[in-house]
């Protein structure tokens, strides 16, 4: 099994938030520059995204969750929280 690499989200050397400047097609070739925005959800780490796609599939019962995480429903509450809390400064600076 092949390890896809992570999509890198800020710059290696200085930190700061990257930006997609190229998509192309491996089918016909076409490339397409810009200078385009990450999607929100891909502007979250890796735990992050984690949680939302266990939140997802858990049918969003942060209950379910916590056994499943084998945390407390308090934990994974202030989780949700503070995922929320950092999805909302993000939309803030979209």
């Amino acid at each position: 099994m092949s390890i896809k690499p992570k999509l890198p989200i800020h710059c290696p050397s200085c930190e700061s938030e990257l930006k997609v400047t190229q998509l192309s097609c491996e089918h016909c070739q076409t490339i397409v520059n810009g200078n385009f925005s990450l999607p929100l959800l891909l502007q979250l780490t890796k735990e992050e995204q984690e949680f939302i796609l266990a939140f997802f599939l858990n049918s969003g019962s942060l209950k379910q969750m916590a056994l499943q995480m084998n945390i407390s429903y308090p934990t994974v509450r202030n989780k949700l929280d503070d995922m929320i809390a950092h999805i909302q400064q993000l939309q803030k600076t979209e």
